[in-house]
């Protein structure tokens, strides 16, 4: 998680929403990225899914049933089912995302009974500095605007 938050700080200095992630397996990191949403002009180059499209690259499967992905912010929907379909073994996030997570703060598309393949999920690892960052981030931007990093409500 700490290669994770590396990833996140460094996505703040380019002015982008620091999210920071990195993929996992037993051969070590395999892939890293963080939120290039700004730098692309392209709303869905999130750090998580950027993560998993390099790793997919780098080990020639269209799965990765043994690695772990280690993101700073809880997974929207899109990154989610990202997820889902690479067949991901396991996650790891820190902050939650009361807002748009779909990893139980608004759903949990990566536990779903109905779908074919479900991800094991660690949260709340190193959440307290993901979120830190998150906040400050948006407390230089947008004053006043941001929850990013709560426990999500139940």
């Amino acid at each position: 998680m700490r290669e994770a938050l590396a990833q996140a700080r460094a996505a703040a200095a380019l002015g982008e929403v620091p999210v920071g992630a990195v993929v996992r397996t037993s051969q070590g990191v395999v892939a890293k990225a963080h939120n290039e949403t700004m730098a692309r002009g392209d709303p869905t180059a999130h750090a998580e899914l950027l993560a998993l499209q390099r790793a997919l690259a780098r080990s020639g499967d269209a799965r990765l049933l043994g690695a772990t992905l280690y993101v700073t912010l809880e997974p929207c929907a899109q990154c989610a089912g990202a997820m889902v379909l690479a067949k991901l073994g396991r996650l790891v996030f820190g902050a939650w995302d009361p807002k748009a997570g779909m990893v139980g703060s608004l759903g949990d598309l990566l536990r779903h009974p109905r779908l074919n393949h479900r991800v094991e999920v660690v949260a709340g690892v190193l959440a307290d500095e993901g979120g830190e960052l998150l906040r400050g981030f948006f407390r230089e931007r947008r004053p006043g605007a941001s929850d990013l990093g709560s426990e999500p409500e139940d």
